[in-house]
């Protein structure tokens, strides 16, 4: 009698000390996508092979990866067998600049794939449809800030995409920049010190004043004086 009772003690305690070790064990074990399904987050809609759903970038660290992520860019990234290329779900003359525009600079400041791609080629090719002018120059009180964060971020590839933006914003809107110049002429002066965005940034600023007519030399040599007129 007592060995029937021993018996069914160790019956009853041995699936019990197996569920104990599988409750232990089962974060180690599972795969990362029940854990997805059960605590969904915006992220989980990018690629997972690009975005480490478990990792730092896992939460949207600027409004760009925050529309980006709950679909709210209009186009995608298209992978060429030579270069990637952008793909719009309407035409860009359709899509109202306010906000996107702004939303596309702000993710000028992304250092991850795809954000990277897409708004730098996103940015450049919503500036380039008809009457991008008198759409985009109303915005930019609301633009510069967010391109002087650009040229000041610490990151060398995020700072020349600034920099190409610049460019691209300054030959839309002409002499219209140059009441916001000055808001970015010191951070491009920190990295004119910097040999290897010297002439990148020289560049630059001849673009600018190609751009924003005779005007714009006087503003830049406020902030620049060693700057030589073109």
């Amino acid at each position: 009698g007592s060995n029937v009772l021993r018996m069914s003690s160790d019956v009853q305690i041995k699936p019990k000390t197996a569920a104990q070790k599988s409750k232990t064990s089962s974060p180690l074990t599972c795969s990362p996508e029940p854990a997805i399904k059960l605590q969904p987050k915006p992220s989980d809609k990018l690629n997972p092979k690009t975005i480490d759903p478990f990792g730092v970038y896992s939460r949207p660290t600027s409004a760009f990866a925050a529309t980006y992520a709950k679909g709210g860019i209009p186009c995608r990234l298209v992978h060429g067998s030579v270069k990637h290329k952008l793909q719009w779900e309407c035409l860009p003359e359709t899509v109202p600049f306010d906000p996107l525009l702004l939303t596309l600079a702000e993710g000028l400041r992304e250092t991850k794939h795809p954000y990277t791609f897409v708004s730098k080629e996103g940015f450049k090719e919503l500036l380039l449809v008809e009457g991008a002018a008198e759409k985009a120059i109303p915005l930019l009180p609301r633009l510069v800030p967010v391109l002087k964060a650009t040229l000041a971020h610490a990151d060398d590839g995020v700072f020349e995409r600034g920099l190409d933006a610049l460019v691209q914003l300054s030959a839309v809107v002409g002499p219209s920049l140059n009441d916001h110049l000055k808001h970015l002429l010191t951070n491009l002066s920190r990295r004119l010190m910097d040999k290897k965005f010297r002439e990148k940034v020289t560049v630059t600023l001849q673009n600018l004043e190609q751009y924003g007519g005779k005007a714009t030399v006087a503003i830049i040599k406020s902030k620049i004086p060693t700057y030589c007129s073109i």
